[in-house]
């Protein structure tokens, strides 16, 4: 059973964060929800914290038991109310130089460091926070707390809860995906298509390599024409500047293939990914990189040639309009004028196109920080997330 955190209220903005945030995040940094393995563990321990304050969760595991999420309503549940999505796994460490104990809460001139400090268990532990202080409030519209297991891989694990939301009597009005934004408010992101190009050819020595069919030739002219794709993009596709990149990019991660030297491999993987604007349809981009593939494969002239296109996972996109009453509201509890679009993705364009709910992302911290050795939230990231927090519950005190 988890300690008895002693959640009395939010400070005032000259006060700071709340202490129970720190206390929650380190509970949560000690999980290592790396996302090969298990979050079950923090997730039971979750329920259990909320259980004591009066909060029935409920978990929704996957097939093996071991990974699950979370989903809990605070205040009327005859009322839409705002949801806070947030995910549980965290990248993995191997091969990174910390200087400091990677799943353990550390704290250095106003920085806390540990896995998943930025992405994403600092807005986690204040979005828990928050539903302990609503148990205690007399809300009139929900509060709505998810979080998912699984997102760093692809948005896997939170399909379970959008299908769950999908057969729910009511849905929330609103959601805040908590991804480190730097606490400013973001509209969207790309959608993200990963896939593998499986080349195959025909095995032989490699001293009559011309009578085989290296399958890593095939899949070099693949990458080839991946390349050739991503320049007309950039050069004359679509743009939209609120991105870092402007335009839909392809990118090759990996390629496998061959065994020695001597010998003529006849098969080899591409794994590459397109991410997307709004403008630009996936399926369209895959279709030419099909066509391509076959007009490598015509090139080859060889019977044992061919290169086949898999699907491996996606997530669409999320365009929330600039002038939506989501980005008016969660703006008016940020205090930010402006707006922002993210290069990475989030399971809010799940919450968006499969559910119509509309979506924003503003969270603690910067993705900068994210996926790397010693990553850190600040501090004041935290305070300035708590006060978002704070102004929430006022706002669903009076109904909205």
């Amino acid at each position: 059973m988890p300690p008895t955190l002693k959640i009395s209220g939010y400070p005032t903005a000259s006060e700071g964060k709340t202490v129970q945030t720190i206390e929650i995040l380190e509970r949560l940094i000690g999980f290592a929800t790396v996302s090969r393995d298990p979050n079950r563990a923090l997730i039971d321990w979750v329920a259990a914290l909320l259980g004591q304050h009066g909060i029935a969760c409920e978990i929704l595991p996957d097939a093996s038991g071991k990974k699950a999420n979370l989903y809990a309503t605070i205040g009327p549940k005859d009322r839409p109310g705002v949801m806070l999505s947030g995910h549980t796994d965290v990248v993995p460490v191997n091969g990174q130089n910390w200087s400091r104990p990677a799943f353990e809460l550390t704290c250095s001139d106003g920085r806390y460091y540990g896995r998943g400090t930025a992405d994403m268990k600092g807005f986690c532990a204040s979005a828990i926070a928050a539903a302990i202080v609503a148990s205690t409030r007399n809300l009139r519209m929900p509060l709505h707390l998810a979080l998912s297991y699984d997102e760093e891989i692809g948005c896997v694990g939170v399909r379970s809860l959008v299908e769950m939301l999908a057969g729910a009597p009511r849905q929330p009005a609103m959601c805040i995906v908590g991804e480190p934004t730097g606490m400013a408010v973001a509209s969207g992101h790309k959608g993200k298509v990963a896939l593998k190009a499986i080349c195959r050819g025909l095995e032989g020595h490699s001293a009559l390599a011309p009578m085989a069919m290296n399958a890593l030739h095939l899949a070099v002219d693949f990458v080839g024409a991946v390349r050739d794709l991503q320049a007309e993009f950039a050069a004359s596709g679509a743009q939209d500047d609120d991105y870092d990149v402007a335009y839909t990019t392809l990118h090759v991660g990996k390629i496998a293939g061959g065994d020695a030297l001597n010998i003529v491999p006849n098969h080899a993987v591409v794994e590459f990914e397109i991410r997307n604007l709004a403008e630009d349809d996936p399926e369209h981009i895959i279709d030419r990189l099909r066509e391509a593939a076959g007009e490598i494969v015509a090139r080859a002239d060889h019977p044992a040639a061919r290169i086949e296109i898999e699907r491996s996972w996606s997530y669409p996109g999320l365009e929330t309009p600039i002038d939506a009453d989501v980005m008016a509201f969660v703006k008016s509890l940020t205090g930010a004028n402006g707006s922002i679009k993210m290069a990475f993705g989030t399971e809010g364009g799940l919450f968006s196109g499969a559910l119509g709910i509309p979506t924003v992302i503003c969270g603690p911290g910067q993705m900068a920080q994210g996926h790397k050795p010693d990553e850190y939230v600040t501090d004041a990231q935290l305070a300035a997330c708590d006060q978002m927090m704070a102004a929430l519950l006022v706002r669903l005190e009076a109904g909205i």
